[in-house]
């Protein structure tokens, strides 16, 4: 039973320090006297089940996790739709970073040297895509890498093909061949078990 105390009132700690509250605080909020919360987080005295219930509605967690020993797993709904949030406007930031560059390239071509560079543009599409795998690997999930990479095939083969047309005035159509079997090999790698 004192190893549960122990559990429960590093939890309530944790959580509790997690989002910047003293003991008083918290216990304003959950309308407890401070010493309850310094009983429960010291492990002196574990709350009721109605207390516990209304703490993990507090925290917004389940009471499963509030009484495991993994703290590490333990994630307030509010912090884990942060870590969601921060995710995807750190994938914004990447992804308007690659176009800022390649509108910088293509503006700076077109000025200084009177090109007309568009094909940078062409090739921001599959580093746009290389970002997207990359942070699907680091924090999505596997399912979606497999698309994504087949897209990847097919936006270098079209970037390449694009260069040569361009740039060598040659139509090499036959390299859009390469991305059949590289499709069937990504798909058929997808359906390996791991």
């Amino acid at each position: 039973m004192s190893e549960i105390k122990k559990i429960i009132g590093e939890n309530l700690t944790d959580l509790r320090k997690r989002k910047r509250l003293t003991q008083a605080e918290l216990a304003t909020k959950l309308n407890y006297s401070d010493k309850a919360i310094s009983k429960w987080e010291h492990g002196d005295a574990i709350p009721s089940i109605e207390n516990l219930i209304e703490i993990c509605k507090f925290y917004g967690i389940s009471l499963d996790q509030l009484v495991s020993e993994n703290r590490k797993d333990i994630k307030p709904k509010d912090e884990a739709k942060q870590n969601k949030i921060n995710k995807i406007i750190i994938t914004l930031l990447s992804f308007f970073t690659i176009w800022t560059i390649a509108t910088i390239f293509y503006v700076f071509f077109n000025i200084a040297l009177g090109q007309n560079e568009w094909l940078f543009f062409v090739y921001a599409v599959p580093v746009s895509i290389i970002v997207l795998i990359v942070f699907n690997g680091i924090w999505g999930k596997a399912k979606y890498t497999y698309f994504l990479v087949t897209i990847l095939i097919w936006t270098i083969i079209s970037a390449i093909y694009l260069t040569i047309l361009i740039k060598v005035k040659l139509n090499m159509w036959q390299l859009f061949l390469i991305g059949i079997p590289a499709t069937v090999i990504t798909i058929l790698s997808s359906r390996i078990k791991r």
